[in-house]
């Protein structure tokens, strides 16, 4: 297998275009080849498998939304409350909806992953594994509320996302004020910090 992690992620990111504008139908290796301007058969060096490309591209995906260090930075010198809590919320979907050809990637790789055990596999220890740290992250800053409560903002928040990147119910909804009211709803029982 080639070991080139710069043309991996080269072809990686050409894979989640291919998926954002074809779906999962339309990604195939020679596809992906041909979006990142490579000769044919590069993508198939990297990932043997189209379970392997489509886990690929989940990975590539956490990658790219990584958070960048200095709003981090910003948000954790703030005093641990719902509302710092809702603002990391409304940093996870500005970062998720400024990429929304990554968000919906991924949701379409969610969705290919319901139909393939192996990419289910692969893209379920990826989530995981985000969920993990998700939680950690939110017991370092002190935020209110435990795991559970991250693993119903995940769920509210999907939700969310799902409806700004596609067909919305209510195309006039403010994200701001629907992400403070998640945090309200769905924490408001946990003491705040400190």
């Amino acid at each position: 297998m080639a070991r080139n992690p710069e043309r991996r992620n080269l072809l990686a990111d050409a894979g989640l275009r291919v998926l954002a504008a074809s779906g999962p139908r339309g990604l195939t290796h020679r596809a992906v080849d041909a979006e990142a301007g490579v000769p044919t058969g590069t993508a198939s060096n990297y990932f043997r498998s189209r379970d392997a490309l489509l886990g690929a591209l989940g990975k590539r995906i956490i990658e790219r939304f990584a958070p960048d260090e200095a709003v981090l930075a910003e948000l954790g010198s703030r005093k641990p409350s719902l509302e710092l809590f809702a603002d990391y919320l409304r940093y996870i979907v500005e970062r998720t909806t400024r990429q929304p050809e990554l968000t919906r990637a991924l949701l379409e790789l969610r969705l290919e992953a319901a139909r393939s055990p192996e990419l289910a596999r692969i893209l379920g220890e990826t989530l995981r594994q985000g969920y993990r740290d998700d939680v950690a992250f939110h017991r370092a800053a002190g935020l209110p509320g435990g795991a559970f409560e991250v693993a119903l903002l995940h769920y509210a928040t999907d939700g969310l996302l799902l409806d700004l990147l596609t067909t919305s119910i209510d195309p006039e909804i403010d994200p701001d004020e629907v992400v403070a009211e998640l945090v309200d709803r769905l924490v408001r029982n946990h003491p705040e910090p400190g």
